[in-house]
């Protein structure tokens, strides 16, 4: 293609995706329309108002989206038809409602992501957009259907992909509709009702994978999915707030993010226990403890409770209080609502022993009127006795998750008493950590409400439909007058119960709101990040949040670092969906350049010597390098890195231990990536075995640019792929 039929085919795509995005604009004023009309609220049911406000606010947020490179590609097929693809569908009103943009999770989209000289999916030419703003600025073709790539360059198809991953780091990872590799797309579209395991070392994409499929599934389940929402679950809160915005890029809103500490609603928890105690919580013999500690508050009395009434004692003794704690727990309720019937036998076994005492000697058999009036006398006594609720609460207390825990770490022999080893002891009545939190949700469950059932909601309805009964009687005493004037008689209008729901007040929150405030809200279907860290009683707590098991699990196992993590995919996910869930394997590195990932691959090769490092797409031409420094120069060698990258595009960080200034975790930046890394001491972070290990391996494969270390101690010999700078030299030594 000449150079002027290159200006005269962009001039012409310019105006075609010009043309998409005044339809665009008016499709926006349409929408806008109908969302300013739904607040208003004329016509229908408070409900059906408020889901009209609902259903057009969330199409305006994905119009409003789709703004931003609406429109990045072109298909041409083998008949010459063409297919524009962008971020939504747009089609034609005027011309059968033909497409004129497809959206990208289409079916006929698909060829735009897999199709390949060798296998061109019937087309012959993929066009890709190079956009800024509302304005194609350029393009680059890739002739299919070719096998010798004859008349196109080699390099063209792979244009827009080494675009993106070159591209400076920003504000939160971005979508990648424009550049979804094949190997990508196939998991994406991936057609599968269970578990999906996608497993990827670093820079693979497997995260922002998972997250488009989840887009894809919105778009192709849309019904379904939008009753119920998805969940994302990942490691840290950083980690959330980076992979934030790619959905809502995408226009999905009807996802809830949140990490292990998340889970139970109202509680957001970050701190972690020792490796110790964090293995022996997440096992399931855990369950056994929990068991147990409730168990253990159901008492015996060691000495008979004395329980006065007007006319005599009675006593609750252990015989009483063990048929009692039999019964009760032989129907198989949880422990809090089952009190009512330990209540109930014991109320039973003193009314009894009370009426045939206060009788004897005066009632006969025969006088059964009187003994059930005493009877009743002494079960009125009973209902208001405060020793006896006393009793009770001592012998089968109401419970919460959080005093059955904090009670059990607190207590030495609460712990012997459950079979729960002495290292959980916790006497300083410390914050909860991110392992206690599945351990709370299960207790949800074993305890059940800690109070009755609340009848207030039904009590009020019923009261507010009474008052709109009597408003309509008033109205009714004029009944003959709005006859005349209406042609209908108030009875006409609305029943009582209808006029009642007019002073109700409506939960207006949007989905993901309401989800993330409810712990029995039940999803359509969960992504987990960094899954290899999840322990057996997390994946508990996310089984119960999704009982049509439709899960996308993501990690790697080889970066573990969880003493309660999985080991194998299997050993997880067998137990929940045997014969029901899928792997896939990521191979290809989109993020760390060769040069990073070969010093990577040392550390790996140490500590996962069967496991392949992924295949680094691109090389940068900078090469990773080391610098010794003394405890007084570490300081001021970390501040020159940080000056240095302050005026550079894009962003960075510091990794190292914790008494190094400015530094964070490696734990901290699990899924995150920077365009500069500098790793502070590796041998002090490899001294930490396995867990150590695999922090050092998150550390290195962060950047997506450069990379270097200071380090006050001899390089580990898995890190001899580094260049040596000499000491003194500047931090930005081969930068």
């Amino acid at each position: 293609m000449t150079a002027r039929e290159h200006d005269q085919e962009l001039r012409g795509e310019q105006a075609y995706v010009a043309g998409l995005y005044a339809r665009l604009d008016a499709e926006r004023a349409r929408v806008q329309g109908e969302y300013r009309t739904a607040l208003r609220g004329t016509g229908g049911t408070p409900l059906e108002r408020d889901d009209r406000v609902r259903a057009a606010a969330k199409q305006v947020r994905r119009l409003d989206v789709a703004d931003d490179g609406l429109c990045f590609g072109r298909l041409d097929d083998a008949a010459g038809e063409r297919s524009y693809i962008g971020r939504i569908g747009i089609l034609d009103e005027d011309d059968d409602y033909a497409p004129l943009l497809l959206d990208w999770r289409a079916p006929a989209a698909r060829p735009f992501y897999v199709a390949t000289g060798a296998h061109p999916e019937g087309m012959r030419r993929r066009r890709q957009f190079h956009t800024r703003g509302r304005r194609v600025v350029d393009f680059t073709d890739e002739l299919l259907g070719r096998p010798d790539g004859a008349g196109s360059d080699p390099d063209d198809g792979d244009a827009a992909l080494l675009a993106a991953v070159n591209a400076p780091r920003g504000e939160g990872m971005r979508d990648i509709v424009a550049t979804i590799q094949a190997e990508q797309d196939e998991i994406i579209r991936l057609d599968h009702p269970g578990v999906t395991v996608i497993e990827g070392g670093p820079g693979t994409g497997k995260t922002v994978v998972a997250l488009h499929r989840v887009a894809y599934l919105l778009y192709t389940q849309r019904e379904r999915m939008e009753r119920h929402g998805v969940l994302v679950v990942g490691p840290n809160p950083a980690f959330l707030h980076h992979i934030g915005r790619v959905l809502p890029s995408l226009g999905e809103s009807d996802v809830v993010f949140t990490t292990t500490g998340g889970l139970v609603p109202g509680l957001r928890v970050t701190a972690e226990d020792t490796p110790d105690a964090a293995r022996r919580k997440g096992s399931l013999a855990v369950l056994d403890v929990l068991a147990a500690a409730i168990a253990d508050r159901q008492r015996l009395p060691a000495e008979p409770i004395p329980i006065p009434l007007e006319d005599t004692t009675v006593r609750i003794d252990a015989e009483t209080a063990a048929w009692a704690r039999e019964e009760a727990r032989a129907g198989g309720l949880a422990h809090n609502p089952a009190r009512a019937v330990f209540t109930e036998i014991v109320t039973y076994v003193l009314t009894e022993r009370a009426t045939s005492r206060i009788a004897r000697g005066w009632l006969t058999r025969d006088d059964r009127d009187a003994w059930e009036q005493i009877r009743a006398d002494v079960g009125g006594e009973l209902a208001e006795s405060e020793a006896l609720a006393a009793a009770l609460d001592a012998l089968w207390p109401v419970l919460t998750p959080e005093t059955v825990l904090a009670d059990l770490y607190a207590s030495p022999e609460r712990l012997r008493a459950a079979g729960a080893d002495a290292a959980l002891h916790r006497a300083d009545g410390a914050a909860w950590t991110v392992s206690d939190v599945p351990l709370l949700d299960e207790l949800v469950d074993l305890l059940g409400p800690s109070a009755p059932p609340d009848r207030s909601a039904e009590q009020e309805r019923r009261a507010e439909a009474a008052y709109a009964a009597g408003v309509m009687e008033i109205l009714a005493l004029d009944r003959e007058e709005l006859d005349e004037d209406l042609g209908v008689a108030v009875g006409d209008l609305i029943h009582a119960e209808g006029l009642g729901e007019r002073f109700v007040e409506r939960d207006t929150r949007e989905l993901a709101e309401r989800a993330a405030a409810d712990r029995d809200w039940t999803y359509r279907h969960v992504v987990v990040d960094e899954a290899q860290e999840l322990s057996a009683m997390d994946w508990r707590v996310l089984m119960r949040r999704c009982p049509n098991r439709s899960f996308t699990v993501v990690g790697d196992l080889a970066q573990r670092r969880s003493p309660a993590g999985a080991t194998s995919w299997g050993a997880v996910l067998d137990r929940y969906v045997p014969g029901r869930w899928v792997y896939r394997s990521l191979t290809v590195n989109y993020r760390t350049p060769a040069e990073i990932m070969a010093v990577a691959a040392g550390v790996l090769a140490e500590f996962a010597p069967g496991v392949s490092p992924p295949e680094s797409v691109r090389a940068s031409g900078v090469r990773p390098w080391a610098r010794p420094v003394t405890d007084d120069d570490l300081p001021a060698a970390v501040e020159e890195f940080v000056a240095d990258e302050a005026g550079r595009e894009g962003t960075s960080v510091v990794i190292g231990p914790p008494e190094v200034p400015g530094a964070v975790a490696a734990s901290a930046t699990k899924g995150l990536e920077y365009d500069a890394v500098l790793v502070v001491d590796p041998a002090r972070i490899l001294a930490d075995g396995v867990h150590g290990a695999a922090d050092l391996y998150v550390a290195l494969t962060r950047a997506t640019q450069r990379l270097g270390v200071l380090h006050r101690d001899p390089l580990p010999v898995a890190l001899s792929g580094f260049a040596e700078a000499p000491a003194g030299a500047g931090t930005g030594q081969g930068w």
